[in-house]
């Protein structure tokens, strides 16, 4: 169903290629404000609808032009009007970093064999595109979630394995290969989405429960293994492998070089979220283009 439309995008002139690439990031910004608003507001338990949005220091409401995506920031040179209080830079890379996301994800969209700018992997389907948009956006709020409180929200993990499953069994090509994306069974992409939630979920399981009869104490927080389990309903069994090979290789050089420059002693917490996350965003948007590479590097 979505054919007519990515074969009409495939003729339009480069202008309105712009056109659109624009509105998707000036879309994905705005989504980023609203991420702001969860960031700040799941982990401690309040509604991210009421009250509207509003200075944390002086809690006086915010107009809705010192509330535009990125520009308020500029505008208001990282100051609350009302009270003068630094707002963080948090909340502006939040909006960037959503947009730019959110724009990559769109420009994965065409006819199958189309090549795509940056060697983004093919996606033929609308439908997969709005479900990658939700995993962007899943991975964006855990992971600020987890930077400042070491913690990964329920309503992004069971939320997120939960949601994925159910778009799984709507877009069964949000599992299917490029060879032959709007072809794939209703009941083989929500076998695919229940074969890598459980491998995610039980892999860092195992690590957990193995760490601590090793260590003593807690290796792996559980947030994290949920939110592996919620990647892999999404993504399917090959993201989770992925995802933990990438994950567990930037974390450990991170980690070890805050423990080398001092900021971290060896037995210190940091959180694994954001390299699931980060992971997780390099499988969504090359991970077909390097599982193909790495397929035909085993088997010439």
């Amino acid at each position: 169903m979505d054919q007519p439309l990515f074969i009409l995008m495939s003729n339009m002139a480069i202008p309105w290629q712009i056109y659109f690439s624009a509105v998707v990031f000036a879309w994905g910004a705005c989504w980023g404000s609203f991420f702001n608003v969860c960031i700040y507001r799941i982990p401690r338990n309040l509604s991210v609808v009421h009250p509207r949005s509003h200075c944390p220091r002086c809690q006086k409401p915010i107009a809705w032009y010192d509330n535009l995506p990125i520009l308020s920031f500029l505008i208001l040179r990282a100051r609350c009007r009302q009270c003068g209080t630094k707002i963080s830079c948090r909340y502006v890379l939040v909006e960037l970093l959503t947009a730019v996301l959110f724009l990559l994800v769109w420009l994965k969209f065409g006819r199958p064999l189309d090549p795509r700018p940056l060697g983004l992997a093919p996606v033929a389907s609308l439908g997969v595109i709005f479900s990658l948009w939700l995993v962007v956006s899943g991975l964006i709020i855990g992971t600020f979630i987890d930077l400042e409180r070491m913690i990964l929200p329920d309503r992004i993990t069971w939320g997120g394995m939960a949601v994925g499953l159910v778009l799984s069994g709507v877009w069964p090509e949000l599992h299917a290969p490029p060879s032959f994306p709007n072809s794939f069974p209703i009941g083989l992409g929500l076998l695919r989405s229940l074969e890598g939630a459980a491998l995610g979920f039980g892999l860092l399981w195992a690590v957990a429960i193995i760490g601590r009869m090793i260590f003593k104490r807690d290796a792996m927080g559980f947030g994290d293994v949920k939110l592996l389990g919620a990647i892999g309903a999404f993504l399917g069994w090959q993201a989770v492998l992925f995802t933990v090979m990438i994950s567990s290789f930037a974390g450990s050089l991170v980690g070890l070089s805050l423990v080398l420059s001092r900021k971290k002693k060896m037995q210190s917490r940091i959180p694994y979220g954001p390299y699931l996350a980060l992971a997780a965003l390099i499988w969504l948007l090359w991970g077909q283009t390097l599982w193909q590479a790495y397929v035909s590097i085993l088997m010439p």
